[in-house]
This record gives C-alpha cells, sequence and structure tokens, in this order.
C-alpha cells in the first residue's frame, strides 16, 4: 500500500479537470493522496471547489481571489467571498498575493491582496500567498498584517534560502511543488535544506508543474507522491516519513481535527 499524503494545494476546479472529477480523485486514491485542498483563485473557481468538497470526502477548500483575478475583485465579490467562508469545508482564504510577471495592474493586485488579508484577520483564517517575483512587496504586505497573528503558507515556493527564512520568521509554512525536483532549481532545493520539518507542506498546483518524471505533461494531484519521493531523498529521510510530517503540518495550520 502507498503512503497517505495530503496535496495542500490543488485546482481540481479547473477546467483540465471538472467535468471528469472521479478519474482524478480515485487516481490520486491509488497513490495515496486521501486529502486535497481545492484551491479558489476566482468567482467561478471559487463556486467549484466548494462544490468538489461537498461531492468528496476528504477535501478541504481555500477561496480568494488570484493576482491574475484582482482587477475582478470589487465590494459585491468581497460581500460574496465573505460568505462563502461561512462554509464547513472552508479552511481559509487563498490563493492570494502579488504577481509581477505578468502585466496586471500592481495597483489593482495590492487593493486586491490587502482587503483579503484583512479579512483573513477579521476571520482568523489562514492564507495561502502566490508570491511571483514579488518577494519583497509580498512580504511587507505580511508583516504590515500581522499574519503570525492568522497565519499561512508561500505556496509552490520559488525564493531562495534566505527568502524562506523571513517567512518563516513571521510564522509561516513553506510549499514545495513539483519545481523542487526540478534538476535546476538549485536554489529552490537549498531553500528546502532550511525549512524545519514541522513547516514544510507538499502540493501539486495541479494541472500545473508536474514534477520529475511527468516534467511537462498535465499534472495531477496523485503526483504530490512524487514530489513527496524527490523531496524525502534530498532531505535524506524516508518518503514515508515526509508524508506523515507534512499532513500533520496542514493539520495544524489548516486547524483540521
Amino acid at each position: 500500500m502507498p503512503f497517505k499524503s495530503y496535496d495542500t494545494h490543488t485546482h481540481l476546479n479547473d477546467d483540465a479537470f471538472y467535468n471528469d472529477l472521479s478519474t482524478y480523485v480515485d487516481r490520486a486514491h491509488e497513490l495515496g493522496v486521501t486529502e486535497m485542498n481545492i484551491v479558489g483563485y476566482d468567482a467561478q473557481g471559487n463556486q467549484r471547489a466548494l462544490a468538489i468538497a461537498h461531492q468528496f470526502p476528504g477535501m478541504h477548500v481555500l477561496l480568494g481571489f488570484q493576482p491574475e483575478n484582482a482587477p475582478e475583485f470589487n465590494a459585491p465579490e468581497l460581500a460574496k467571498l465573505k460568505m462563502q467562508l461561512a462554509d464547513a469545508a472552508v479552511v481559509g482564504i487563498g490563493e492570494i498575493g502579488l504577481d509581477y510577471h505578468w502585466d496586471t495592474p500592481v495597483d489593482a493586485q495590492m487593493k486586491a491582496f490587502a482587503a483579503q488579508l484583512s479579512l483573513a484577520r477579521e476571520l482568523n483564517l489562514p492564507v495561502v500567498i502566490h508570491a511571483r517575483d514579488a518577494m519583497d512587496d509580498v512580504y511587507a504586505m505580511l508583516k504590515a498584517a500581522g499574519v503570525e497573528q492568522f497565519g499561512g503558507v508561500i505556496h509552490s515556493f520559488t525564493g531562495d534560502a534566505a527568502d524562506a527564512q523571513r517567512f518563516l520568521d513571521l510564522g509561516m509554512y513553506i510549499s514545495f511543488s513539483g519545481i523542487v525536483t526540478f534538476k535546476n532549481a538549485k536554489d529552490i532545493q537549498a531553500a528546502a535544506q532550511i525549512v524545519p520539518l514541522d513547516r514544510i507542506l507538499v502540493e501539486t498546483d495541479a494541472p500545473f508543474l508536474a514534477p520529475t518524471p511527468y516534467r511537462g505533461k498535465q499534472n495531477e494531484p496523485g503526483y504530490v507522491k512524487y514530489v513527496i519521493d524527490n523531496l524525502a531523498a534530498q532531505l535524506q529521510i524516508e518518503p514515508a516519513e515526509l508524508a506523515a510530517q507534512t499532513t500533520a503540518n496542514a493539520h495544524r495550520l489548516w486547524r483540521i481535527k
């Protein structure tokens, strides 16, 4: 039997999966992935995440507007989001943050990020943070929001060891996706070496960022097993130990009994 693991960030709500959910959920179970966070990113993605969690056991939900969709985030959407966050399946707010790789207006991104951080503080919900080419501003906004009070994770971490330490000092968790398995990801692999075992999470970010040996293909939740296998080898521990530790970490962060 495969070891049991937890994919803390997947998008079964994406069009790539949504019309064939049972196939991907069953395949994940065959690979030992028994729990997942279905992460929202816009109005439709949030609604779909809730629907998935109501259909399948072992699913937890995060709702939010990602940087790319920040221009769509307005007062009515904020009110709707706050209502949806009361659902019993919801464990946090996300994915939210800043992404300077694309040309989404920075002011819209910052406004949406700040509003959702304020909501997290108000409702005492942990956050899932998207940070791409924007580490300094993300760090400053998290620190200003008092993230230590409600907690969170930098998802699909792409910084170096110094970046990781800054966020660890804010009490945050660091999540590694398939990127950590890539041969050329030396900075990320070095960061993984300094993250305490009780602060590491693992994820797929499916359908994106498939790990070795599936790099370049469509990712899926079951492939978190390969992230664990590879990362465990880097950390010189057994995959089953890393799977158990990261599952316990996820339960602690998301306050899952």
